[in-house]
């Protein structure tokens, strides 16, 4: 097994990639500390994990508090007795017109796309530098690679993602941690079709849907599973040569 017996925190675990990457890393081995705000969504995925013979277990939080982030971390970790891999998968749209930019929602895109990534990642370092090994996994976005007109902003947050993930394994290679950033394309989710699609209210949803899709040279959005096993790769010893990428599984969108 390729995780077999790692530490893995992820977080948004209830429901499409981080779930998918729960399931896939707990199949590899893994122990599994699965973080999400949605504590009926989450106790379905780590009762599933369990009943499957892995070994789960569910932290409720609000990551968009950065305080709760950090307490939830050390939560985890502490129930995982240390950590060997860090998915921090959590994000959410941003806004998406600028002219008319709510500088509440702009914060709390910034909370939940950049800060929460921060201070989580800042936890899971100190014990990953003690050991002298781990793997950290963001995930970005290719709206972080190139532009995006539904939404500049979480172009910008997610470019800054991006950076976080470089800078980090930087610092932190001759500690033996390695750090990179995952960039999915459009992948079918439900923050996919019922978030991002109604961003750019120029254009109906449907308009929206054939754009972000006419995009893609495979023609199609990308599955769960797909997303999760790249974050597989990264976090098994497979990568060990590999840090401080920015990983596009975009169905060939960036190659354009």
């Amino acid at each position: 097994m390729r995780l077999q017996g790692k530490r893995v925190v992820v977080t948004a675990a209830a429901s499409g990639m981080g779930q998918a990457g729960c399931e896939r890393f707990a199949q590899e081995g893994a122990r599994i500390a699965a973080v999400d705000r949605d504590e009926a969504r989450l106790k379905e995925v780590v009762d599933g994990i369990n009943t499957a013979g892995g070994n789960a277990q569910g932290f409720v939080a609000d990551l968009s508090d950065a305080d709760i982030a950090g307490t939830v971390a050390d939560d985890a970790i502490a129930w995982l007795g240390g950590i060997d891999v860090l998915w921090s998968h959590a994000g959410m749209p941003a806004p998406g017109d600028v002219e008319t930019l709510d500088l509440d929602e702009f914060r709390t895109a910034t909370d939940v796309n950049l800060t929460q990534s921060t201070v989580i990642a800042a936890r899971a370092i100190t014990h990953m530098r003690q050991q002298g090994s781990g793997s950290i996994i963001f995930t970005a976005s290719t709206s972080g690679l190139v532009g995006s007109a539904l939404s500049p902003v979480y172009s910008a947050l997610k470019a800054s993602v991006i950076g976080l993930a470089k800078g980090l394994a930087v610092r932190y290679a001759t500690d033996g941690v390695r750090v990179n950033a995952l960039c999915p394309g459009p992948v079918a989710t439900p923050m996919l079709y019922n978030d991002f699609m109604k961003v750019d209210a120029r254009f109906s949803q449907e308009e929206n849907e054939k754009r972000v899709v006419a995009g893609v040279p495979l023609g199609r959005a990308g599955q769960p599973r797909e997303i999760a096993d790249a974050a597989l790769w990264l976090a098994s010893d497979e990568s060990s040569f590999v840090t401080g990428i920015a990983l596009p599984v975009d169905g060939g969108l960036t190659a354009r």
